[in-house]
């Protein structure tokens, strides 16, 4: 089952079951997916869905940090509770050591010297890891092998 027809199956469950929540997180997905085949004028697949839906997990994380140093915790709780519904569509991610050996493999296999090649090396880490790793973690990782 596609990612999309998941998604419109679990819309149906959250309005018999009036889950709120999980309700209105798809309609959210499903709206950003539209916007991306509109703008686009192609089909989403799998993997743009998946790209569409971390991007949002993010933009969540970011927004429940806000509102939790501004002392909104009602406002960070809502964001949160919108993340975890997200994270439901994205496969497992990856584990901090897995990220690890991955950066490394990858550093091994291009040859990158120092912090040179950070950029280089991130593109090529993006597009191996895309949708199994949170990039900003890889990012760090990244800094680390290459300035040992």
């Amino acid at each position: 089952m596609s990612l999309k027809a998941r998604l419109a199956e679990d819309m149906k469950t959250a309005m018999r079951a009036k889950d709120s929540v999980t309700l209105s997180t798809v309609r959210l997905i499903n709206a950003a997916v539209k916007q991306f085949e509109v703008d686009e004028q192609k089909e989403a697949d799998d993997a743009r869905v998946a790209a569409i839906i971390t991007k949002m997990i993010k933009q969540r994380k970011d927004s429940a940090k806000i509102y939790t140093d501004a002392g909104r915790n009602d406002l960070a709780d809502k964001e949160n509770a919108e993340a975890e519904v997200l994270k439901r569509y994205l496969p497992q991610m990856m584990s901090a050591e897995e990220i690890r050996v991955a950066v490394e493999a990858a550093v091994a296999e291009s040859g990158a010297a120092g912090m040179a090649d950070m950029g280089k090396m991130m593109g090529i880490l993006k597009t191996r890891l895309a949708g199994q790793a949170d990039m900003g973690e890889v990012n760090q990782v990244l800094k680390i092998v290459l300035t040992a």
